[in-house]
């Protein structure tokens, strides 16, 4: 994190990873409020030691530690003042009520990460996130867990919000980001990273079930505009609006008509031609597994003059089975115990017990540093 806009992205990013309501309350008291106060708490990680102890459990921990001195401590790094500055009128004024209702709603939901094993992946540093790296381009893949999605998808969140930034920059390797199941994921400004990434040479892919999903999870007016601004789509069978909505950004083409009328005497043929969508919802709703239909984007240079397609995915079955028998696993990169995670676990609440006790202790030599001065004997 370069600056302290960077601290307020990523508390803003975890906090309504872990809590999707927030979402669409974004600019509310109770919302930013917490927002604030994870942003001091990160920030003044960062500056802290060169950021020694910049990591996710460590601000978990020291979100834990008591007011008097969290904010006694916080209050010594300038830079964030102007956020905590509220917290502490409010305890200092006995506006306790107030205070718990901005700071315990961050502390209940991030309390939710405080596992050893999650503070044992969170606390390593075993490579950066700039994944386009001319000299040391890497692939990074991390999983969810269908058990523990709404946990672990706040920290993927944070991993992504600030794998991006450094991703999408002049100069770099040309990259994807695929997100499956995109919509178990927060990430904030999704849309300004699809407008600009293609310029920096980094294509966003996006996979989810049906349009539904993302606005369940990113509200209506953000969910469109991530729909909307894809310039490449491709779509296999999806029901009801997400159908419709297809079928009418695939458009209307002049379609042949024919009707035959039969009565006593002789029979009659009519034809002609009718503006009709080109791709109708019926036919996306009954798709086969395998049959795709979807549009393509193009540029000045390569044009594309048939954009729109539907047709069908042929795979060579027994190819892929026999592919599928020489996949070997993924060896380990380390070995573990229980034991060591566990130390990793109860390490990081003793960073942060010996910060606060360090920290209060210079602040005491200073008080007594400025009576002296005041009050010399």
């Amino acid at each position: 994190m370069l600056d302290i806009t960077d601290a307020t992205e990523s508390a803003r990013t975890i906090l309504l990873g872990l809590n999707r309501e927030w979402i669409k309350r974004q600019g509310d008291f109770f919302v930013e409020s917490p927002i604030n106060f994870v942003t001091a708490v990160i920030w003044y990680l960062r500056k802290y030691g060169n950021g020694c102890f910049c990591t996710l459990p460590h601000v978990i921990e020291m979100m834990q530690v008591d007011y008097e001195e969290l904010f006694a401590v916080l209050n010594m790094e300038p830079e964030i003042q102007v956020l905590i500055n509220p917290f502490i009128t409010a305890y200092e004024n006995d506006a306790m009520e107030q205070l718990e209702g901005q700071i315990a709603s961050a502390k209940i939901c991030m309390a939710r990460l405080a596992s050893p094993q999650l503070y044992w992946v969170l606390s390593g540093n075993d490579f950066t996130l700039d994944i386009n790296d001319p000299e040391y381009p890497k692939i990074v893949c991390v999983g969810n867990n269908p058990e523990k999605q709404a946990i672990y998808g706040a920290v993927l969140s944070l991993y992504i919000s600030r794998l991006v930034k450094l991703v999408n920059r002049k100069g770099k390797q040309k990259c994807a980001l695929v997100f499956d199941e995109f919509p178990t994921i927060y990430f904030n400004n999704m849309d300004s990273l699809i407008a600009t990434a293609r310029s920096n040479k980094v294509a966003p892919v996006l996979g989810m079930q049906d349009f539904s999903q993302l606005r369940k999870d990113y509200g209506k007016e953000q969910a469109d505009v991530i729909v909307n601004i894809c310039g490449n789509i491709i779509s296999g069978q999806v029901m009801g609006d997400s159908a419709k909505l297809l079928s009418e950004r695939f458009g209307k083409i002049m379609q042949d008509r024919q009707s035959l009328s039969i009565n006593r005497t002789d029979t009659s043929v009519s034809k002609s031609t009718q503006l009709d969508f080109a791709i109708p919802a019926s036919k996306i709703s009954a798709l086969s597994s395998g049959e795709f239909v979807g549009m393509v984007s193009d540029d000045p240079n390569e044009k594309i003059k048939l954009k729109m397609f539907h047709s069908e995915m042929v795979n060579n079955s027994d190819a892929i089975n026999e592919e599928i028998k020489g996949f070997k696993n993924i060896p380990p990169v380390r070995e573990m115990d229980s034991q060591q995670v566990t130390d990793n676990y109860f390490q990081v609440k003793h960073d942060i017990q010996m910060l606060i006790e360090q920290e209060v202790y210079k602040l005491e030599m200073q008080g007594k540093e400025q009576e002296e001065s005041e009050f010399p004997s």
